[in-house]
């Protein structure tokens, strides 16, 4: 852990609780087009997975993705972001990480993460922030991790990610680099934790 430089973090699951606000969020799309709410399956889907695969998974068939990716973009998610639970230590913990190691986010969320950041005042403890839109490819896929290796001119090793999902597992593993399970016994990692707070004694306590 010695030659960690920079620390990445998942969005959903491990930044915030966003179970909620995600339920209520496919729950109205669902509803509007007469469907029943999510299964605890499809939660688990969309949970990991960007909004369009998410649309996908839910409709099933080309003519009602279609109406529903239509429904979807012109309705805010803003309405929703009062839903999102802010992980209680994650500011306290940004602020001890500096000037240490550089902070970003890897998220598959898409056009919602700017203004999750801002609206919850985590804007400026982040030196970069990749999500589903600035790479070809979102999680599983390495891309939006590698990106961070190479903004960051650093090698795989000097990177450690959090994550919650297998997705993040997936992806850390084709990157190279380290994994830490948040709140998740199941995943192949390199440490696991069920706090924010945990991750002082993994980074912080190194000389």
């Amino acid at each position: 852990m010695n030659n960690i430089k920079v620390v990445a973090f998942d969005c959903d699951g491990v930044m915030f609780d966003t179970v909620k606000a995600n339920t209520a969020y496919y729950n109205k799309i669902l509803n509007h087009f007469g469907k029943a709410d999510m299964t605890h399956e499809q939660f688990v889907y969309t949970h990991m997975h960007t909004a369009d695969k998410a649309i996908a998974k839910l409709f099933g068939d080309e003519k009602s993705i279609e109406a529903a990716q239509i429904y979807r973009k012109q309705m805010s998610y803003i309405p929703f972001l009062k839903y999102m639970e802010i992980e209680p230590y994650l500011k306290p913990l940004l602020k001890r990480l500096k000037p240490k190691y550089r902070a970003a986010v890897a998220t598959n969320r898409t056009d919602t993460m700017q203004r999750v950041l801002i609206d919850h005042g985590l804007e400026k403890y982040f030196d970069l922030v990749v999500s589903a839109l600035d790479v070809e490819n979102p999680k599983p896929s390495p891309d939006q991790l590698i990106k961070i290796v190479e903004h960051f001119n650093i090698e795989p090793s000097q990177l450690i990610y959090i994550g919650d999902s297998s997705l993040d597992e997936i992806a850390a593993k084709a990157a190279g680099i380290h994994l830490i399970a948040y709140k998740n016994s199941s995943l192949d990692a390199d440490f696991y934790i069920n706090s924010l707070k945990e991750l002082e004694n993994i980074l912080l306590d190194q000389p």
